[in-house]
C-alpha cells in the first residue's frame, strides 16, 4: 500500500518527475516519503521525512538536488512506525531501494545477515532487500544480477525498485504480487505504481506481469519473467490523461469524485451499448454458456466493494431467481466451505491489486469453481487476469482514499449481471427490459439532481461535528446503503458509525440512542416504509435526533428532532437502480462532517486506496 516511482535519463533531471509522481500517488500512502538520486557527480543522495509530500518536495528543491536516475516513494506503515529511519528509500553502501509489499520471511533472512555481519537501522522488511543486493554487489555480481539473485530469496509479495551509484544509467524494478507499469519516453524510461503517475511524461506503458524483472537505461528497456527468460511485454497507449488526475476547481478529490459520478455512470452503462436487451456477452465471450448453468453467485469483495456485494444479493435473488452468498474476502479464504463448480464467483475491487480479494478468488479457483467474474476499474490489474471474464467499470481514476464513484459504478455492473441473467432464466420480460433500460439510462441525470442537495446536506453537517457516535438505519435493499453511509463517516470524519436493519432497533441499537446520537435514515418510498417510519418513531421517542433521506411522497413527521431532506428521484421512478441515488448524499453527509471537523478528507489516518498487503 505504498507508491513507488523511478525513471532514468540520458541528461535532463529526473527529480521534478520523481516528485510530480510522488503527489500523484500520496493516495497510496503518506505516512512518510522519501526520495534518492545519484547526482551528476555519481554521488547517491537521499531525501526522507515524515508527513506530507509537499513537505519532502520543498526539502529537495530547496536543496536543489538533481541526477539522471532516481527513485522515489511514498509509505504506508507495515513493518515499523512512521518514522524518517523507516521512511524509503533504505540505502546500505551505493544501493538504494524502495519497495510496496510485505516480505513474508524477512525475519529469518535478517537473522542471517545478522550473523554475516550486517548492521540494521530500521524496523522494516524492506532493509531485508536492500541488504541483499548490496550483498550480491559486493561478490562481484552486476546490479541486474544482484537483484535476481535477492528475488529469490524472498518470499512474499512485493514491488521494488533499486538504483546503485556505481551504475548509474540504470533502474532495476520487480514485482510479484503487487502492481509497477513502466512508461516508454524520449531518452528517458519511467516506471511507478500506477500510471496515474506516468501520465505527465508519456502515454506509452508496459505493465509487467506477476514475476516479471526488468531493467531500464535512457536508451530501452529489458524485461524477463519469473523462469528468468527475456520476453516482450505488449506497449499499451493509456487512455487515461494529465487532467484526468488533476483536482480542478474543487476542494478535494474525494468532492471531485462525487460530482463526477453522473458522468462515471454513463460511461459505464455506454459500455453496453445501444442495444435494446440485456445480453450474457457485456461479460465477455465465455459468459454466454456459463450464464443458463449457474446454479450460485458467489460475491468476494472487501470493505466498500463488500457493500455492494450486499447489494446485489437483494437483486440477484429477488430478480434473477439466483441463490447468492457474499464473502468478506479477508475471512473466505480461511474457513471451511462448500464448493459449487456450478457457481459463478464475482470478485470485486476498484483497484483490482486488492490482495485480499486476489487471495480469495485464486481460493476459489482451487476449489474447482472456474467460472470467475472480475468487476474492476482497472484494465490491465491483477484481478482482470487472473479472472477468466471481467466487466470494467469505466469509473476513472479515485484518488480520495474513501470510495464513492467506484461504489455506484460498481452497483451499475451488479445491477447488469442481475438483469441479464433474470433475462437468460426467462424471468425478465420485453417490456421490464425496455423500462430497466430506460431507467439506467436516465441515472446520470438523477444522480446529477441529487447532487443538487449539497448546500442543504452540508448545513446538517454542523450537527454531526461535535458527536462522538452516529447510527445509520436502512432496511431491505437499502441496509447495505446504510452500511455503506457508516463506513463513509468514520473513515474521513473518524465518528465512530455503525449500520442496523432498522428492525433490529428494540435488539440492542436501541440502548445507545439519547440526545447525543444522530441518527440517519434511508427512507426509500417501498413496501417496507411503513415499518420503517415505525422504527424511526421507536428513536424519536428516546429524545434521538433523525437525519431522513426520503423519497417524494414519504410524509416523515414534522416534529422536534426530526430532520428531512426530500430526494429528487423515488423508488417508484427507479425501483432496483434506488440504492444508487440514496447513497450519493450520504458521501455528502460524510464530505462535509469532515469538512466542519478539518480532517483530512482525501488521506484519512492510517488507510490507503490500495490495500496491496493482508
Amino acid at each position: 500500500m505504498c507508491g513507488i516511482v523511478a525513471a532514468v535519463a540520458a541528461s535532463a533531471s529526473v527529480v521534478d518527475f520523481l516528485l510530480d509522481g510522488l503527489a500523484r500517488l500520496e493516495y497510496r500512502g503518506y505516512d512518510s516519503a522519501g526520495i534518492a538520486v545519484v547526482n551528476h557527480s555519481g554521488v547517491l543522495v537521499r531525501k526522507r521525512g515524515t508527513g506530507r509530500v509537499a513537505a519532502l518536495a520543498d526539502q529537495v528543491r530547496g536543496s536543489g538536488l538533481s541526477g539522471r536516475g532516481g527513485i522515489a516513494h511514498t509509505r504506508w506503515a507495515t513493518h515499523g512506525a512512521p518514522s524518517e529511519t523507516n521512511a524509503h528509500p533504505h540505502v546500505v553502501g551505493t544501493v538504494a531501494l524502495v519497495h510496496n509489499g510485505i516480505i513474508e520471511n524477512a525475519a529469518s533472512l535478517k537473522n542471517q545477515l545478522i550473523e554475516a555481519g550486517a548492521q540494521f537501522s530500521s524496523e522494516t522488511d524492506t532493509e531485508v532487500i536492500v541488504h541483499l543486493v548490496a550483498q550480491g554487489r559486493q561478490r562481484g555480481l552486476s546490479l541486474w544480477e544482484a537483484v535476481r539473485q535477492a528475488l529469490v530469496q524472498l518470499h512474499g509479495a512485493f514491488a521494488i525498485a533499486v538504483i546503485d551509484s556505481q551504475s548509474p544509467d540504470e533502474v532495476i524494478v520487480a514485482r510479484r504480487g503487487s502492481p509497477l507499469v513502466l512508461g516508454l519516453g524520449e531518452g528517458a524510461n519511467y516506471a511507478a505504481s500506477d500510471v496515474a503517475a506516468l501520465v505527465t511524461r508519456t502515454r506509452a506503458v508496459i505493465y509487467l506481469q506477476d514475476g516479471d524483472t526488468a531493467r531500464l537505461t535512457p536508451s530501452g528497456i529489458t524485461i524477463v519473467d519469473s523462469a528468468g527468460q527475456a520476453v516482450s511485454r505488449p506497449v499499451q497507449t493509456t487512455a487515461l490523461s494529465a487532467d484526468a488526475v488533476a483536482l480542478g476547481p474543487y476542494r478535494h478529490y474525494m468532492q471531485k469524485e462525487i460530482f463526477e459520478q453522473p458522468q462515471a455512470l454513463a460511461d459505464t452503462i455506454g459500455a453496453v451499448g445501444g442495444g435494446a436487451a440485456f445480453v450474457p456477452e457485456y461479460f465477455g465471450p465465455k459468459a454466454a454458456a456459463w450464464f443458463p448453468e449457474i446454479s450460485h453467485v458467489l460475491i468476494l469483495a472487501c470493505g466498500t466493494s463488500y457493500h455492494a456485494g450486499l447489494v446485489a444479493r437483494y437483486w440477484l435473488e429477488a430478480v434473477a431467481g439466483v441463490p447468492t452468498t457474499v464473502e468478506v474476502a479477508s475471512e473466505y479464504r480461511y474457513r471451511v466451505s462448500v464448493p459449487d463448480p456450478q457457481a459463478l464467483v464475482v470478485a470485486i475491487s476498484q483497484s483490482g491489486e486488492t490482495a485480499d480479494t486476489l487471495a480469495a478468488l485464486a481460493h476459489a479457483q482451487a476449489l474447482g469453481m472456474t467460472r470467475t467474474l472480475a468487476i474492476c476499474n482497472v484494465p490491465e490489474s491483477a484481478l482482470t487476469r487472473l479472472a477468466a471474464a471481467t466487466y470494467l467499470t469505466h469509473a476513472g481514476p479515485e484518488i480520495g482514499v474513501a470510495s464513492t464513484k467506484a461504489f455506484t459504478t460498481q452497483l451499475v455492473a451488479l445491477a447488469l449481471l442481475t438483469l441479464t441473467l433474470a433475462k437468460v432464466r426467462g424471468r425478465l420480460s420485453g417490456a421490464a427490459q425496455a423500462d430497466h433500460l430506460a431507467r439506467l439510462r436516465h441515472l446520470p441525470v438523477a444522480v446529477h439532481q441529487v447532487l443538487a442537495l449539497e448546500a442543504e446536506i452540508a448545513e446538517w453537517a454542523t450537527a454531526f461535528a461535535d458527536k462522538a457516535h452516529a447510527l445509520f438505519l436502512g432496511r431491505g435493499v437499502h441496509w447495505p446503503i446504510a452500511m455503506e453511509g457508516a463506513l463513509k463517516l468514520k473513515e474521513i470524519s473518524y465518528i465512530h458509525a455503525e449500520a442496523y436493519p432498522a428492525g433490529e432497533l428494540k435488539h440492542g441499537p436501541l440502548a445507545l440512542v439519547d440526545s447525543r446520537m444522530p441518527v440517519v435514515a434511508v427512507a426509500p418510498n417501498d413496501q417496507l416504509l411503513d415499518k420503517l417510519l415505525s422504527n424511526l418513531e421507536e428513536v424519536r421517542a428516546r429524545g434521538g435526533q433523525l437525519y431522513v433521506f426520503a423519497d417524494e411522497g414519504v410524509a416523515v413527521p414534522k416534529r422536534p428532532g426530526v430532520h428531512a431532506l426530500t430526494l429528487p428521484a423515488t423508488y417508484g421512478h427507479y425501483g432496483l437502480l434506488s440504492p444508487i441515488l440514496h447513497v450519493v448524499p450520504l458521501q455528502l453527509l460524510a464530505y462535509h462532517v469532515a469538512l466542519v471537523k478539518g480532517t483530512d478528507v482525501d488521506k484519512p489516518r492510517n488507510l490507503a486506496k490500495s490495500v496491496t498487503v493482508e
